[in-house]
């Protein structure tokens, strides 16, 4: 089944600030990498010539918090782009220079095949996990690994 993941940042200071320069610069690469990526089925891109979702307003009046969503095959295909893609890890490490922190700040979640999560479905599901926790419905990456069944 395909999963769905949202992922929520709030820069540290404003988007445009220099101070992010290098993550806004590494988006456009790092999208096309997703893309090509195995198991990659859709992402979340900003209206008009956006190619990427940092413009779309997420929180009403919080235009510095910013939503990156897409849909996977699988959660292994998912998690292999997020944890072993070399260029996706090196902006994953150092989130910390741009981003404040948020709890829960990324979500997964089972979607039918075909469907496109809205910004609104996918923060329902963030906010769903926060207060919740994990199960079937909504989970993390280590809920998951700890809790998918067995290989036959």
């Amino acid at each position: 089944m395909p999963i769905a993941q949202i992922n929520v940042a709030r820069f540290r200071v404003a988007k445009d600030d220099p101070a992010n320069a290098d993550f806004m610069a590494a988006l456009d690469h790092v999208n096309a990498m997703a893309e090509a990526a195995d198991g990659f089925v859709w992402r979340l891109i900003g209206e008009g010539e956006a190619n990427d979702a940092t413009a779309i307003e997420a929180v009403a009046g919080d235009p510095d918090f910013i939503v990156n969503m897409s849909v996977w095959r699988d959660v292994p295909s998912l998690e292999a782009f997020a944890y072993r893609q070399a260029d996706h890890r090196a902006v994953l490490a150092r989130r910390k220079d741009w981003f404040d922190p948020i709890e829960p700040s990324m979500a997964l979640w089972p979607v039918a095949e075909g469907h496109e999560p809205s910004v609104a479905e996918g923060l329902a599901m963030l906010a769903k996990l926060g207060t919740e926790g994990s199960s079937d419905a909504v989970f993390t990456f280590r809920w998951w690994r700890e809790n998918r069944p067995a290989k036959a």
